[in-house]
């Protein structure tokens, strides 16, 4: 069992609640003893409980002490006299959503920094608070500050505080930190040496650059050192990183198209990771770079259908395929990618790697590459910065604001063809399937964790039925939607 699994595990003598009301308090912890009630009974509604199985009308789901007790139809189970009833008649029934790729700490300007250095827990916390409000209950994020995220994560496992469940990578290994030529190489120009090594450190720890000049075993003892931080999962740059509009540039630095690691080091990467029992994912940008990740032998590529302006070659589709690697897509819907192609000049993305983007991910889907929800999102900053010079219109649909990008993912995936099933399992069942977590998470089924969602609609037949949020229980918890995010600090200005 990974360490997150028994991180998870160790907490349930403080977890059960029946009913989060309004939540006031901080450290004390959201959970009340195990002791008397600790029973809830969903009656009635429709179940899909993600392992791809037909929809199950007049389903019964009882939860006990924070797992799925048992699930079925109303005829076959015995309903509980004790437990808390939900009436989910013409409901719909999923398993919580899952995020394959977010960012609850995201901002690179030095202004933003700057503003909230001593502040990136509350950030964290409210943006884990705003995933949950919308029905992700767990989520995977892939670059940002360990220690700050590793600490909120423990909160909200010890019950301390309400949120999304969080697994975390920590930093891309390869990769700087905020104020580097990845994410914002200009910041040395306006911010002294002492405050950009401080932030970069949190970030960096021991796997940032440096690790480019080492050979094979040196990586592989770096590597064994970063994850004994206590870090989820590891992700490495397999290529490099052009962070498009945040470089400081005005014009990209033409990272992408750069090779990180060779394969040798690649290779050491994945299989110290694997030994330590956690799963390896890379960041790829090129055709060349995604064929060494999947050599290497990798777990998930994110964003895989990104190669510039060539398309992914078949063999290389079809060894995606045969090794059973999960693809972590994000999508365009037809208006966001309407928009992208009529304005290049302000994404910094020429026209023709969008259009082989598009293409790519139709291919990876008719090909039946298993494939992931991953949104890339964050909180955006209600203040524009240095990094978005000048301030410009970034368009309608933008699929990465933490909250609403997962339903733009749906409709996205929509409009390249993905079948409704399909894309419920990418959301639920296949993240944690490439995670390594399927075992306690990822489908409604006997003795896994209760987390789930209860919709007004059913999304088999309509996605916007996926805004159509009754409920939401995590860990046995229901939710108390309206209360969240409890201290609003982004949230303040840029949402309702």
């Amino acid at each position: 069992m990974s360490r997150s699994c028994l991180r998870s595990r160790t907490f349930k003598t403080i977890r059960w609640i029946v009913l989060v009301t309004t939540i006031t308090f901080h450290l004390s912890p959201i959970a009340i003893s195990s002791e008397g009630n600790s029973q809830i009974s969903i009656v009635g509604g429709t179940l899909i409980d993600g392992t791809g199985a037909k929809p199950l009308e007049d389903a019964v789901v009882i939860i006990e002490g924070g797992e799925i007790l048992d699930v079925g139809s109303r005829g076959q189970i015995e309903l509980p006299e004790a437990a808390h009833r939900i009436q989910a008649h013409g409901q719909y029934i999923i398993p919580g959503l899952m995020d394959a790729n977010v960012h609850l700490f995201r901002d690179v300007s030095v202004e933003f920094i700057a503003r909230y250095e001593g502040r990136f827990e509350e950030l964290i916390e409210e943006a884990a608070q705003i995933s949950l409000k919308q029905g992700v209950t767990s989520v995977f994020d892939t670059w940002g500050p360990i220690q700050s995220l590793m600490n909120v994560r423990d909160r909200i496992d010890q019950g301390y505080v309400v949120g999304s469940r969080i697994f975390a990578a920590g930093n891309i290994v390869g990769f700087s930190g905020p104020f580097g030529r990845e994410f914002n190489a200009t910041a040395s120009w306006t911010a002294a040496g002492e405050f950009i090594e401080r932030v970069n450190e949190k970030f960096t720890k021991n796997v940032g650059p440096d690790l480019l000049w080492m050979t094979p075993d040196q990586v592989g003892l770096e590597i064994k050192e970063y994850i004994n931080l206590g870090i989820d999962f590891l992700k490495y740059g397999s290529s490099a990183h052009d962070c498009t509009g945040c470089s400081g540039f005005p014009q990209p630095l033409g990272l992408n198209s750069m090779l990180m690691f060779s394969p040798a080091v690649q290779e050491v990467i994945v299989n110290t990771s694997h030994k330590a029992g956690i799963t390896v994912q890379s960041h790829s940008s090129s055709v060349e770079s995604l064929r060494l990740a999947l050599v290497a032998g990798v777990d998930l590529l994110q964003h895989a259908s990104e190669t510039g302006p060539t398309p992914i070659p078949d063999a290389t589709i079809r060894l995606m395929v045969e090794k059973g690697v999960y693809a972590a897509e994000l999508p365009r819907t037809q208006n966001r990618l309407r928009f992208e192609l009529e304005n290049p000049e302000l994404l910094h993305r020429p026209r023709e790697h969008t259009q082989v983007l598009e293409e790519n991910l139709i291919r990876l889907i008719n090909a039946g590459v298993a494939i992931v929800m991953a949104t890339d999102s964050g909180v955006s900053n209600p203040v524009k910065t240095e990094v978005e010079a000048g301030g410009q219109d970034f368009g309608a649909e933008h699929p990465e604001e933490l909250g609403e990008a997962h339903f733009l993912w749906f409709k996205a995936m929509q409009s390249k063809g993905m079948k409704p099933m399909e894309m419920l399992l990418a959301a639920t069942r296949n993240v944690a399937a490439a995670y390594g977590k399927l075992d306690s998470l990822g489908t409604i089924e006997k003795g896994k964790l209760a987390d789930l969602v209860i919709l007004g609609g059913d999304p088999l037949r309509d996605v916007n039925n996926y805004r159509k949020i009754r409920a939401v229980v995590k860990g046995g918890v229901l939710v108390d939607r309206a209360a969240l995010p409890i201290r609003k600090v982004l949230t303040s200005r840029n949402q309702p």
